[in-house]
């Protein structure tokens, strides 16, 4: 049977997805609540990972290990890092890799895990062209990318830094939890995809646009991930 683990990171990244489900039970483990229950027919299992990667990193391999998802798809916001995407453009993940893995000092790239074949994790083939699909269908107002997703322990604020993050590593937006979600996802053999719905440009305005955007993209990315859902 499939299973699929449906994440966001904070409240407003799933509420509509918790609200849209049947058949809810919820489930408390390590501290944190997974909800299962149905979805357009579809067995899920929606939770809240928390911010940062160490939290997306402990809900992952408990979808995994205790509740048996075979697919994960992580929603929610992000700041725009390529310069042509805008407020409201969604972001479908092609890899997710870690911003602040940083040991240049001892010769290694920066985002490369020292002593490891991957550092950069693909997201699933599939998951992409259904996520693709779903913008196509659902995204008339905003455009739609697939790029890399950059993630980190830090909410990036500074242009300089967004710039550099582009133009060094390639990353179309910044956030602060798609690496752990991908590395864990990776390590287990299970396909995953990142959607992030841009809810600033990570350029200094953040803390002014952040609050004023994070509801109405938090809408977007779920109604895309329904679409996804509902042709699986």
């Amino acid at each position: 049977m499939t299973v699929l683990g449906l994440l966001g990171a904070m409240d407003e990244e799933i509420a509509l997805l918790l609200a849209d489900m049947q058949d809810k039970e919820t489930v408390t483990a390590s501290g944190i609540s997974f909800t299962k229950g149905s979805l357009l027919g579809k067995q899920v299992v929606v939770c809240r990972s928390g911010v940062g990667k160490v939290n997306a990193a402990v809900t992952t391999q408990v979808l995994i290990d205790r509740f048996g998802v075979n697919a994960i798809l992580f929603t929610g916001v992000a700041g725009a890092a390529h310069p042509d995407l805008n407020i409201g453009d969604i972001v479908i993940s092609s890899s997710c890799q870690q911003h602040d893995m940083d040991v240049t000092a001892l010769g290694f790239a920066k985002g490369v895990i020292p002593y490891q074949s991957v550092s950069d994790f693909p997201a699933d083939d599939r998951l992409i062209k259904l996520a693709e699909e779903a913008c196509g269908r659902i995204c008339k107002e905003h455009k739609y990318v697939v790029g890399k997703v950059l993630s980190g322990d830090q909410f990036i604020a500074d242009h300089a830094v967004v710039r550099s993050l582009y133009e060094d590593l390639n990353g179309v937006c910044v956030e602060m939890e798609g690496s752990a979600v991908a590395q864990v996802s990776h390590m287990n053999g299970i396909p995953y995809v990142v959607l992030r719905s841009m809810s600033d440009k990570a350029d200094g305005t953040a803390n002014v646009n952040f609050a004023e955007f994070t509801v109405e993209a938090s809408r977007r990315s779920y109604e895309i991930l329904r679409d996804i859902v509902g042709h699986m």
